[in-house]
């Protein structure tokens, strides 16, 4: 299996505080891999640092085979990898629409009228403003845009964040389709058991330092290892 994405022993600060000690994973063409750990385990930094956002002190990270440590996360995005951070950032002045345009849209099957008809919620409040829409709403809107670069490498921090369970739903069945349209995914959630169900692959991150790194169902099936290595006693 190609790989689109590897991260080899990366080690990352905040300052003089290390973050990542030596993390390595990867990403195969057309997989979902799930990153998952306890709050401040890491992972939005492992993600910070893979898009060039917080770019590693040591280590390296690959893209399509390039190496892009340290490149600017413009230049990541141009080759392939689309982000929705955690909070989902989109401009709450800008309506839908504005916002969608602001994306670089590039050749391929996502434009605007495919976004709109895989969110058409999205296409009915095109004109609203993005700080007046529903988390789900934003959530719909952060993936759109991330789609419209048409990424090969989809990276997604805690798209189910704040979200009522029936729309949490949604966007997972969402992230399932990227997978089933050849996408690779990326995922990290704090909804583990969910993740597990969608994931071919897992990694656990604790303090920085990856302490699973196997088949999801197999983790999805352990909850004992689920408790004591990201802190998850039961699903929901």
């Amino acid at each position: 299996m190609n790989k689109v994405l590897e991260v080899d022993a990366i080690h990352t600060y905040y300052g003089k505080s290390h973050i990542l000690k030596g993390v390595s994973l990867h990403v195969g063409e057309g997989e979902l891999v799930a990153l998952l750990g306890r709050n401040g385990a890491g992972k939005s930094t492992t993600l910070r640092s893979i898009m060039g956002l917080t770019p590693p002190r040591q280590g390296h990270v690959r893209l399509f085979g390039q190496d892009v440590t340290g490149a600017s996360p413009s230049r990541i995005a141009t080759m392939g990898a689309g982000y929705v951070p955690e909070g989902r950032k989109i401009f709450g002045h800008l309506t839908v629409h504005e916002n969608l345009l602001v994306a670089r849209e590039t050749k391929g099957q996502w434009t605007l009228d495919t976004v709109y008809k895989l969110f058409p919620r999205l296409h009915e409040r095109r004109t609203s403003k993005g700080g007046r829409l529903s988390g789900g709403e934003q959530e719909m809107l952060a993936i759109a845009r991330a789609l419209l670069l048409n990424p090969k490498l989809l990276i997604l921090d805690e798209p189910s964040q704040g979200l009522a369970p029936i729309i949490v739903q949604d966007v997972m069945r969402t992230v399932a389709r990227m997978k089933s349209e050849g996408i690779s995914v990326l995922l990290v959630e704090q909804n583990a058991f969910l993740a597990l169900q969608l994931a071919d692959r897992a990694y656990v991150l604790g303090e920085g330092e990856i302490l699973y790194d196997g088949d999801a169902a197999a983790l999805a099936a352990d909850t004992e290892r689920m408790e004591q290595l990201a802190g998850v006693a039961h699903a929901g």
